[in-house]
């Protein structure tokens, strides 16, 4: 998996270097390079915002550095995601998605007021935020999506730990327990010690439930 993002703010990505991401680079299992958008104005200032047209609070970014920033790593095969507080939200079936059925993602973190809606029309494939609520630019989104798609990536992550997850089949994941047995007057359940595995499967499948309907009750209605 190869993937671009195209920011303002290189030095915010420095967190991918690290955890599962920063072995997963080392191993070669993704890609991840960081392009600085500036690098591709024609200003001599290297300017990549301006006023709207029409009016309005703030400045929005130029066409042309990211145009040509984003045509500098394109491909046939290349699939484009705007990060933006208006596109369509980020949820488990489309990370699954994003790292099945492509070998190249290009993310677009925008700022200020977002980008020109002609570099939107001309190269995304698609809108993607992370929540209806705004952020001072595309980077945190940028590296959520990041995140969660490269522990899909084969190799990344051990088969068994994906598939146990929350969201992976509809519910939220079932309470977890490590050493000491005993804490602060909390046991751990008595099922989780009795090497009994079908015994343990059933209750994770009840407690994650039990969570679901109490936490997420509308992931239970689909």
């Amino acid at each position: 998996m190869k993937i671009d993002i195209l920011t303002l703010f290189p030095e915010m990505f420095d967190s991918l270097n690290y955890s599962i991401i920063g072995r997963a680079k080392q191993k070669n299992l993704i890609e991840l390079n960081i392009i600085n958008i500036r690098d591709f104005s024609n200003n001599k200032h290297k300017k990549t915002d301006d006023y709207t047209f029409g009016g309005g609070a703030g400045m929005l970014m130029t066409p042309q550095p990211l145009y040509d920033a984003i045509n500098s790593v394109k491909t046939t095969k290349s699939y484009c995601i705007y990060l933006s507080p208006s596109g369509n939200v980020l949820k488990h079936k489309k990370v699954v998605n994003f790292a099945s059925n492509y070998n190249h993602l290009i993310l677009v973190c925008g700022h200020y007021e977002g980008i020109d809606q002609r570099v939107i029309d001309l190269l995304i494939d698609e809108e993607i935020t992370i929540g209806d609520y705004v952020l001072t630019g595309g980077e945190l989104p940028a590296m959520v999506l990041t995140d969660a798609v490269s522990r899909y990536v084969e190799g990344v992550l051990e088969n068994e730990s994906v598939s146990e997850e929350s969201f992976t089949n509809g519910l939220l994941e079932y309470p977890q327990y490590t050493r000491p047995q005993s804490f602060k007057g909390r046991k751990v359940p008595e099922v989780l010690l009795s090497g009994h595995h079908e015994n343990i499967k059933n209750w994770r499948q009840k407690k994650a439930y039990e969570k679901t309907k109490k936490v997420r009750p509308d992931l239970l209605k689909k």
